[in-house]
């Protein structure tokens, strides 16, 4: 059964930081890009971060570029978003996606919120 399970969001300040991880199983996780999506309320799903099966390659959102790092463990089966000088603007649903050419999973989120 494939499952990505996210965790690690919450309240936090303006400028604040937070570390979301997501944990994967039920597939051969190097086999996958993983992303991290993101859902404010009354807007579309938006990619924030990418990162290739190796790790070698990431990208981002240029809203998020230079504050946000996205990483991955493989050997754990675990994709990361750290988020540093959080803004209120950041505040949403986040998702763990894995992707390739045959697969799209996705995750049930975790609710970041950003606010003072």
């Amino acid at each position: 059964q494939v499952q990505l399970v996210e965790s690690g969001g919450g309240l936090v300040q303006p400028g604040g930081s937070l570390r979301l991880s997501c944990a994967a199983s039920g597939f051969t996780f190097s086999m996958f890009a993983m992303n991290w999506y993101r859902q404010a309320p009354g807007k579309e799903r938006e990619l924030v971060a990418t990162i290739s099966r190796a790790g070698g390659s990431t990208n981002y959102a240029d809203s998020v570029k230079g504050r946000f790092t996205i990483s991955r463990d493989n050997a754990k089966s675990t994709v990361y978003l750290q988020m540093n000088t959080l803004r209120p603007e950041d505040t949403a649903v986040y998702y763990c996606n894995a992707l390739n050419s045959r697969y799209n999973f996705w995750g049930q989120g975790t609710q970041v919120t950003v606010s003072a």
